[in-house]
């Protein structure tokens, strides 16, 4: 969302929670976007468009299952979890397609795929308007019972982002999942998460520490009202709350944007999730992989997190990794800053990529 002035696009980019300021400005020469691990047909396996339904909320859901040829349904089928904001089968971002690539490798390594329309894009219809990650949870629920009325005995899945809270929502509640690959995942609170999160965006655009502490104070402030809160005017209470704390750092404009952000269903879930409540219960094999330069997730709070739930539950089989140099979306990255996200040619990490496909070929049968 932005404003054209003096030639060039000025205003914030928004995904899920996380949100950077972002300018276009012309550019004369010729400019070809390069995506050089992007899969391009024909292709050595078979795909198919399918749609199944969630019973649950009612909506319709649409994906692509890849398989090799000959697929025995015996052996691993993963279904891929997108991250926060309405985003395609592929996990769309900047033209990488992420769980395109995935699903590629995959396939070449004898692993079958089920990628899918999040609600609303693509194939699937819309949800109410009122969605949080609970009901997205119920998507992949459905997901999984699809994959068993067409016989595939041997589901796991692979969420990144708030996808990776979504994996294990769904683990731990569905016997039918037998493995879970967490990418990118939260493991601390969310409400900590997100204090993190943004002091780490402004680091990388270069505000001063007087600047990130007084943020920090801003959104430790909000967040721990949206988390604590149980009364019954929550958009009243909460306008009432951002003008008696923050209207000296804040002007009136701002708060009506914040408001708007924070007020919503799907904002208010995520701020009280606790990945703890799913993750502590989980004692399927697990591989939990973060990159160094993250900071919308960074890897060494959320990996140990991860790591003291998952042995809280007694989980025997699960391994923790944080892989130098990438950033959030697993691209070799020199910073881990947001605006590399587009300028990099690399999708993901073809380490990445071997590293889970290998881990997910031990549950080959």
């Amino acid at each position: 969302k932005g404003k054209f002035s003096n030639g060039k696009i000025e205003g914030t980019f928004r995904q899920g929670n996380f949100s950077v300021p972002l300018t276009f400005v012309p550019n004369t020469e010729n400019f070809v976007i390069n995506r050089p691990q992007t899969p391009k047909p024909p292709f050595n396996y078979d795909t198919e468009d399918i749609s199944f339904q969630n019973p649950k909320d009612k909506n319709t859901l649409a994906g692509t299952i890849s398989q090799p040829k000959n697929f025995d349904k015996n052996q691993p089928v993963v279904i891929l979890i997108t991250g926060s904001g309405s985003q395609n089968r592929d996990e769309e971002i900047f033209e990488h397609k992420p769980f395109a690539v995935i699903a590629d490798y995959f396939e070449k390594q004898g692993i079958a795929t089920l990628r899918i329309d999040d609600r609303g894009i693509g194939g699937s219809s819309q949800g109410s308007g009122n969605d949080t990650t609970y009901n997205f949870s119920t998507d992949i629920n459905s997901a999984v019972d699809y994959l068993m009325s067409k016989g595939y005995k041997n589901i796991g899945l692979l969420g990144h982002s708030e996808g990776g809270m979504i994996a294990p929502m769904v683990a731990a509640g569905n016997k039918n999942v037998k493995f879970t690959v967490l990418m990118a995942a939260p493991g601390t609170s969310i409400d900590q998460l997100l204090v993190q999160q943004n002091y780490l965006a402004g680091k990388s655009m270069g505000q001063s520490e007087a600047q990130l502490e007084a943020n920090k104070k801003i959104n430790s402030g909000i967040y721990g009202f949206i988390k604590n809160y149980s009364g019954n005017h929550y958009e009243k209470d909460l306008h009432e709350f951002l003008i008696k704390n923050f209207k000296d750092q804040m002007n009136e404009g701002a708060i009506g944007n914040m408001e708007q952000q924070i007020s919503k269903s799907w904002f208010t879930y995520f701020v009280k999730f606790n990945p703890d409540e799913y993750l502590s219960k989980l004692k399927i094999p697990v591989l939990a992989l973060n990159g160094s330069l993250d900071f919308q997730v960074p890897a060494k709070e959320n990996l140990e997190a991860i790591k003291k739930s998952l042995t809280k539950a007694g989980n025997k089989n699960f391994r923790t990794e944080e892989i130098p140099g990438l950033n959030h979306l697993f691209q070799e990255a020199a910073t881990g800053a947001f605006s590399e996200y587009s300028e990099i040619e690399q999708t993901i990490s073809p380490k990445v990529l071997a590293e889970m496909a290998d881990w997910i070929s031990k549950f080959k049968k």
